[in-house]
């Protein structure tokens, strides 16, 4: 299973929000490319980044910093918030990042998925975030109608890589994921779900094992690798390959 580390993006900066709320912003470190470089190092084969002011602007706003991160490491990148159009997603994937990830558009404009994922083939990824099973939108800040599930059962069918499933209530909390959802969901689709939200340990990375036989793939890991809940490079040896030969030995620590 792969295990991703996440880079949350506020004013520029590295950033870790409490159930999705702006207001409970715990800033981790002004220099997001040298938070990059520290979990390249420890053996990341993917990072996960979030341009939480785009989210709620509806448009890239983290873009130069998102570029920087990307030239900076040689692991694959995948960035959600705020594309809202073909034109901010043609933008950010020319700035190296591998996979665009869609949240909003998703349930606001379902055909234009469909068009990205034909243009950029396995280049795009849906991200369910979900507050007590409906999928919630425009940076967290809106609840839809729409459930979780039939909106990954539709992406699917529609062309996305990936799916990757956000329980809000989780994000942030270090309170363990929520495994009857994403056992749930990865059961109604045939493409891989990425978990995310809640990991605290690595009694809950271990957990997720036994959902990788239904298509959970990989899991996102946020605050408790900046907490030290979690060490990066002893969960990736637990659940996945890594990339050791990258590693130096007395890499072992954050770069605050």
């Amino acid at each position: 299973m792969e295990v991703i580390p996440a880079i949350d993006l506020l004013d520029g900066k590295c950033v870790r929000l409490y159930q999705g709320d702006y207001n409970q912003a715990s800033i981790y470190n002004d220099n997001p490319v040298e938070v990059a470089l520290q979990w390249a190092a420890e053996g990341a084969t993917r990072l996960h980044v979030v341009d939480l002011d785009g989210a709620k602007a509806g448009k890239s706003v983290n873009l130069s910093v998102i570029e920087a991160i990307a030239s900076a490491i040689d692991i694959p990148v995948q960035v959600g918030g705020g594309l809202r159009d073909r034109e901010g997603v043609a933008r950010l994937l020319k700035t190296g990042v591998q996979r665009a990830i869609l949240g909003t558009v998703a349930v606001e404009k379902p055909e234009l998925v469909i068009e990205l994922c034909q243009e950029f083939p396995e280049r795009i990824v849906v991200g369910i975030d979900a507050r007590n099973g409906m999928v919630a939108t425009r940076g967290w800040l809106e609840t839809s109608e729409v459930a979780a599930t039939d909106l990954a059962q539709r992406m699917a069918q529609q062309g996305a890589a990936a799916i990757i499933y956000t329980d809000i209530h989780r994000d942030g909390t270090l309170s363990g994921p929520n495994m009857d959802a994403l056992r749930e969901l990865a059961s109604a689709i045939d493409i891989p779900v990425i978990a995310s939200g809640g990991v605290s340990s690595l009694t809950d990375l271990l957990s997720l094992l036994g959902l990788e036989l239904i298509g959970v793939t990989g899991v996102i890991v946020g605050r408790a690798i900046y907490t030290g809940d979690v060490s990066l490079k002893e969960a990736i040896r637990a659940v996945g390959e890594g990339r050791w030969q990258d590693v130096p030995p007395e890499t072992n620590t954050f770069i605050v």
